[in-house]
């Protein structure tokens, strides 16, 4: 086997023969070698994708010898991992609030900070009443549709759509609405954050890309598999912002609320973008790492 580039030094032995635990080993000693946050997991995780293998199968197959057909599938994936393709663009699938959604090459992959998000937006309409009266909810950049779809797993009565400028994100957003059963109440439009849109909404919140132009090529290399648009977020990091404030006075009602993901020291800079237009910022609510994460806004004219 070839070794992609810059893993050279990095030997992944996979052999016909090999038993389902010696290639495991190999994998997370490989991936181990190779500096990878998770070896085990990961290893584990490409193991089961490759020969379609739950987590307990892999278990109780242990034993099982690996064909030649089968150690060249996950071999493959191996060095796909250590060209440091993140294991979920590998598997096609990341989990998401407990919710498996689908990705493809036009969607971020969705990741466990963003979950702060869910739960501000639902402690803002925890505020409003019951989480089962009917609500209208807008996701502005959806990609693969997490936040929204993980919101209506919650509301059992709300209608939601979910706006991206990349059809095939919005192709990708939809699948999953439909696999999980909420495709009733879930639409997906291609369109520039919510410029199509007709409030009032609820409920608006957003992902958007938030990285200054000039720091993308110093991201990890896994984060650079993600598509630069869904990251690219101006020379200051802030053009999605400006463009969601300027339209989020059409989008919201006077009991509504804005909800948006931000990034490391970006709350002192959105704050005031929304406050430039209209609406009254909230502190950050912070992740699980204790990083202001999801900054909420409502319009000026509502009594917090």
């Amino acid at each position: 086997m070839n070794s992609p580039a810059g893993q050279s030094s990095t030997r992944v032995l996979l052999a016909p023969g090999m038993t389902l635990i010696q290639a495991r080993r190999a994998l997370t000693d490989a991936f181990a070698a190779a500096g990878l946050d998770s070896p085990e997991l990961d290893a584990r995780l490409l193991a089961g994708h490759a020969l379609s293998l739950d987590h307990t199968a892999l278990v109780i197959d242990g034993e099982r010898s690996l064909g030649g057909d089968a150690a060249k599938t996950l071999a493959a994936l191996a060095w796909r991992r250590l060209d440091r393709e993140p294991v979920a663009r590998i598997l096609g699938m990341k989990e998401f609030w407990g919710l498996p959604l689908r990705l493809n090459d036009a969607t971020l992959v969705p990741r466990p900070e963003t979950e702060t998000l869910v739960e501000a937006s639902l402690g803002a309409l925890d505020e409003g009443g019951p989480r089962s009266r009917a609500l209208r909810i807008a996701d502005l950049g959806t990609g693969s549709g997490a936040l929204l779809i993980a919101l209506l797993t919650e509301l059992p009565n709300a209608q939601g759509v979910g706006t991206d400028v990349d059809s095939q994100a919005v192709t990708a957003a939809r699948g999953n609405a439909a696999r999980l059963g909420i495709a009733s109440r879930a639409q997906f439009v291609v369109s520039d954050f919510g410029a199509p849109l007709a409030g009032p909404f609820d409920l608006v919140v957003s992902n958007p890309p938030y990285i200054e132009s000039g720091h993308i090529a110093t991201l990890p290399p896994e984060v650079r598999h993600d598509p630069r648009r869904a990251l690219d977020g101006g020379s200051d990091g802030l053009h999605a912002y400006r463009a969601i404030a300027k339209q989020a006075r059409n989008l919201l009602g006077p009991r509504s609320h804005l909800v948006v993901e931000i990034g490391i020291g970006q709350e002192t800079a959105v704050a005031a973008i929304f406050r430039a237009a209209g609406l009254t910022p909230l502190p950050a609510q912070p992740d699980l790492s204790g990083i202001p994460r999801a900054l909420r806004a409502h319009v000026a004219t509502m009594t917090p």
